[in-house]
């Protein structure tokens, strides 16, 4: 096991140093001075176009895409992933963290647009799209869409699964009763039998319970972290102060770059906010809007959402908490002891109720997510009931996998599996950019327009406004 762990390691540091970090920095730079700073620059444009409704009740409003993306994103990554990085990177991963949200926002804005336009319809009217749809229509490279879907399967199915589970269990360190044995292997067993009950056809009120609560734990788990540093105000300067040392200690990071503040920023801010993964856009199609520009700008929240908010509460609260980070606590046991500084033992039950309800909905959305890629590999169509029962069983035992393997294991294949995904994605949303750009610019004039008529009707897209083939496209055609 360790010698698959070192390998794991390795494949994982050379993946994201140097090669994933510059094409995450060029594309998102790229992007960035392509549409004049969207991410910014039409930020409140966004908060207003989250409002917007479909004609029809029975399509998926703009906002419920955006939720839809939003809980795949927030999950324990959100804690156990800012902690590990702080532990294993240092205090300036924080730093990094927060950039490469900024910097990566405007890919997200992009692959969500380009999964609107290129977006299908289905048989009952509702539409459903992702990556593996715009490469197949824009790109026309159909076996590139088929590697994109496996990757996404692995990488949802085991890699963020395996994670989830690993770092559930991990958060039961804290208790006298846990054992390096035993622990994992009970809590995986229960895993394991919960999420096969679940999607084997049972449990819905299961998900649906965990479906309202984890909105509410979110909002009560960024209420708390702000408790947490209002208890430890005078931390707050010095822990700025820290924070952005630690970031630009230039010959710190170029003297182990793979294992820097830098790095680990950047892997475990993507981890978190999966912007420009292509995984988004998935729930990005499901959209039913005027423009495909207001889904993209809606996305951008989703992310801002994720890291701004949710990630940051939890750097913050442990640097200003003051409490030893290292490799030993990283991941749960350091957000527990920061936690505890002020609620006491009951801080650290509060985080592994919250890891508890935020990792199975990571673990049932994960499989969900896949269900898009299934049927584009089973040509479009949905798998026999045969297949998907054998398929969710796999995972079941997979959940199993997640618990008991060591920590360094779940972190890399978690890595190297989205990096996958990301080395598709990225690239081939350079090379369709500008169709996501010329429907931003026809966008922002007709909103320029209706603004100086005094109208509040919203923007309008078709798909000749900027010289696409129609008749590659379900949507946006000027007969709808």
């Amino acid at each position: 096991m360790n010698n698959i762990v070192e390998v794991l390691n390795n494949i994982d540091s050379v993946m994201y140093y140097p090669v994933l970090i510059i094409v995450m920095a060029v594309a998102g730079l790229y992007f960035t001075l392509r549409t004049k700073g969207v991410q910014i620059r039409l930020f409140g444009e966004a908060l207003n176009v989250i409002r917007e409704k479909p004609d029809d009740k029975n399509h998926v409003s703009s906002l419920q895409a955006m939720l839809v993306s939003t809980a795949s994103r927030v999950g324990t990554g959100n804690i156990v992933g800012v902690s590990t990085a702080i532990c294993l990177g240092g205090a300036g991963a924080v730093f990094w963290m927060w950039v490469m949200c900024i910097i990566a926002t405007s890919s997200a804005f992009v692959e969500s647009t380009l999964a609107q336009i290129y977006k299908r319809k289905s048989k009952d009217g509702s539409c459903f799209g992702g990556p593996a749809y715009y490469i197949e229509k824009a790109l026309h490279a159909p076996w590139l869409s088929v590697v994109f879907c496996v990757f996404l399967i692995v990488t949802y199915a085991v890699g963020f699964n395996m994670l989830a589970s690993y770092n559930l269990q991990s958060t039961f360190e804290a208790y006298s009763f846990y054992d390096k044995g035993t622990t994992p292997l009970v809590i995986g067993i229960f895993l394991a039998i919960l999420v096969g009950y679940c999607v084997l056809g049972g449990g819905k009120r299961i998900v649906k319970f965990t479906g309202v609560i984890v909105p509410v734990m979110g909002i009560s788990y960024v209420l708390v972290s702000l408790v947490i540093i209002a208890f430890h105000i005078k931390t707050v300067p010095a822990m700025f102060a820290m924070i952005f040392s630690d970031a630009f200690n230039f010959r710190s990071i170029a003297s182990g770059v793979a294992g820097s503040c830098l790095v680990y920023g950047i892997k475990r801010g993507l981890y978190s906010n999966e912007a420009g993964v292509g995984s988004a856009p998935n729930a990005s199609a499901s959209a039913k809007v005027s423009h495909p520009v207001s889904q993209g700008l809606v996305q951008m929240l989703s992310v801002y959402i994720d890291t701004l908010i949710l990630c940051t509460a939890t750097a913050l609260m442990c640097l200003a908490s003051g409490v030893e980070r290292s490799e030993a606590v990283s991941g749960a046991p350091y957000v527990q002891n920061a936690i505890s500084t002020v609620f006491g033992s009951a801080g650290a039950v509060y985080i592994t109720v919250a890891m508890v309800l935020f990792a199975f909905t990571t673990l049932i959305g994960n499989l969900y997510y896949v269900d898009n890629a299934l049927i584009y590999l089973n040509k479009k169509r949905e798998p026999s009931k045969v297949f998907m029962r054998i398929f969710h069983a796999l995972c079941a035992a997979i959940v199993f996998v997640g618990a008991v393997i060591p920590m360094d294991a779940a972190w890399a294949v978690a890595d190297i599996l989205m990096g996958g995904m990301t080395f598709i994605n990225l690239p081939v949303c350079v090379i369709l950019g500008k169709v996501a750009i010329d429907a931003l610019n026809d966008y922002t004039k007709q909103r320029k327009e209706l603004k100086k008529k005094g109208s509040s009707e919203t923007p309008v897209f078709l798909a000749k406004n900027i010289a696409l083939d129609e008749s590659e496209l379900d949507f946006w055609k000027s007969e709808n």
